[in-house]
């Protein structure tokens, strides 16, 4: 296995989206706070990553194992399990080796903070390799979004308050809905991309319930939604002011460059552009999350 098979295993161009969130519940810290426990930031940092190599390495796995990444109708090449002569085990044994190293920092982060953290990590571990693996794969329901979000968006975010010492509150929970939404927008793309293969291989994704259709303004519902949200959150006080600004901007991004993906539809063949368009959307979010904590925390 060369490198670049091992980067397109664990889908390395997708770390974006945990480290986005990582990093803004980092910069929300750093505002409430003024502070941030550099040791426990380091080590919740490189865990985070770890764990979602690991489970982007699962889904590698599983998916090829599966038959839903097979040459038919997956054209994307950083598929490598199908593209190219890989052992497919040796994507189960990296994602095993991530995890182990994961739940070996989790242990000492727990040492460091409480042991309720192996728990809360636990779970967010076992979601991670249930989401393609296990009997009844997450990925494989209409539940997808939901579960890719809550554990990426708010779980995610509020571990990360709770490691750096922040109270978790029910405000700090509604305070990540925006997060929450964004990331399933995220699967709502690849699913609409991948439907036509995803019915034949007998997944029951919400793109395949709702249809070609429904599946666009499914994602128009999402990221309109979150945006407001945000605008409504930094006028009530929960973001800072400066997010509502931010907001305005990647509002207009969003709706400019949603018409595009309105009249071309979304299917394999579009499917590497669409996943690059909506992460840059979501690492744009995250960027203005983090500059608008930190505007608020210094100004």
């Amino acid at each position: 296995m060369t490198c670049r098979q091992f980067l397109n295993i664990v889908e390395m161009r997708t770390k974006i989206v945990s480290m986005g969130t990582f990093l803004s519940a980092s910069a929300f810290t750093f505002w409430q706070t003024g502070t941030i426990p550099l040791e426990k930031w380091i080590l919740m940092g490189i865990a985070t990553l770890l764990v979602d190599m690991g489970t982007t390495g699962f889904n590698t796995f599983f998916d090829f194992h599966r038959g839903t990444d097979n040459a038919t109708y997956t054209q994307e090449k950083e598929k490598v399990l199908v593209h190219e002569d890989i052992n497919p085990i040796s994507a189960l044994i990296v994602s095993l080796i991530l995890f182990a190293l994961a739940a070996i920092i989790g242990l000492y982060l727990a040492f460091l903070t409480s042991w309720s953290l192996i728990l809360f990590g636990g779970i967010c571990m076992l979601v991670g390799f249930l989401y393609t693996g296990g009997p009844i794969p997450i990925s494989r329901t209409p539940l997808g979004e939901l579960f890719a979000g809550g554990f990426l968006g708010s779980a995610l975010f509020l571990i990360t308050l709770f490691v750096l010492d922040v109270p978790i509150t029910f405000n700090a929970l509604l305070l990540t809905i925006p997060f929450l939404v964004l990331i399933g927008m995220i699967l709502s793309v690849n699913n609409g991309c991948d439907r036509i293969g995803d019915q034949a291989n007998g997944r029951k994704t919400l793109s395949v319930l709702i249809g070609k259709e429904a599946s666009i303004y499914l994602i128009a519902f999402e990221g309109f939604g979150a945006y407001a949200l945000c605008i409504a959150y930094a006028l009530i006080g929960f973001y800072s002011v400066w997010m509502a600004v931010f907001t305005l901007v990647l509002g207009f991004q969003f709706a400019r460059q949603f018409k595009f993906l309105l009249r071309e539809g979304m299917d394999e063949a579009h499917k590497a552009r669409y996943m690059r368009l909506v992460s840059v959307w979501y690492r744009n979010f995250a960027i203005s999350f983090i500059l608008s904590c930190l505007l608020a925390a210094f100004l």
